[in-house]
């Protein structure tokens, strides 16, 4: 299976024959992250948002909060019959239970692949105003490397774009393409008064 026995990145083989065992782990992934209908769950949230969530409720915001919390998601009984795949956040990555075991390990025991989101945020976009940028593209291989050896198998790469009048600017669709990105959609319509 698929989350067991973890492939190593590199030294896999050379050239095609790399390339055909990740495109084949992909391919496999991809498969199993929507078997039998189910879905993402997005855990994936920053630090702060997560602190701005929990001020709003009078709890601390803290890095054991947060563990706890996460906690309480990862080890929700009957999680895997309908989430096939959980989006970590970097500090989600490296945490653990009460008892020790890595929140990823608790994923894949219950049968849920790991991923993980690999951007570093949104930062105003020079020069345009209202329009983001998302980094991160720096150190990224490496970072990539570090959390499919901790057991993630899928990533996450967030693109916060203005839909308006006239936007989004052609220097925002543009700053996509520069690292070879083809857009894709994950909506996340929000009003604005």
């Amino acid at each position: 299976m698929l989350l067991s026995g973890q492939t190593q990145l590199s030294g896999i083989g050379t050239g095609s024959e790399q390339a055909q065992m990740n495109s084949q782990l992909l391919k496999d992934t991809a498969k199993l992250l929507f078997a039998d209908n189910k879905g993402l769950l997005a855990m994936d949230e920053s630090n702060g948002t997560c602190n701005k969530r929990f001020e709003k409720l009078g709890i601390p915001q803290t890095v054991e909060a947060r563990r706890a919390y996460r906690e309480l998601i990862v080890t929700t009984p009957g999680l895997s019959e309908s989430i096939g795949g959980a989006i970590l956040y970097d500090e989600t990555m490296r945490q653990k239970t009460s008892v020790g075991t890595t929140f990823v390990k608790v994923l894949i025991e219950a049968g849920i692949i790991p991923g993980v989101k690999v951007d570093t945020g949104a930062k105003e976009l020079a020069g345009h105003p209202g329009e983001k940028v998302t980094e991160g593209l720096d150190g990224l291989r490496d970072r990539l490397q570090e959390y499919f050896q901790m057991g993630a198998r899928f990533a996450k790469w967030r693109a916060v774009i203005a839909i308006g009048e006239g936007l989004p600017s052609w220097g925002c669709t543009c700053t996509g393409s520069l690292c070879g990105a083809v857009p894709g959609g994950w909506p996340r319509p929000r009003c604005r008064t």
